[in-house]
């Protein structure tokens, strides 16, 4: 009789700690969509302008200036 209730103290144990498991996996998939979205946002607004990259040479002393052209993808 003792060792029924334990083993029912320990399934229901091990059921509130799945549950818990699943709803910190739901929080997570939650905020990793956030972060995301706000990743996805920041790139489309660098990609509609160019960015404009100026370097000198290291060996020569010359500047390099390296253009960097995004095209934003069209939506449907």
């Amino acid at each position: 009789m003792a060792q029924d209730r334990k083993s029912n103290s320990v399934a229901e144990d091990t059921k509130a700690n799945i549950e818990r498991i699943n709803k910190r996996l739901e929080m997570l998939d939650d905020r990793l969509d956030n972060i995301d979205s706000m990743v996805t946002a920041v790139a489309e607004r660098v990609m509609r302008q160019p960015v404009t990259l100026n370097i000198t040479c290291s060996k020569c002393g010359k500047p390099i200036e390296i253009a960097l052209l995004g095209l934003e993808k069209p939506r449907k």
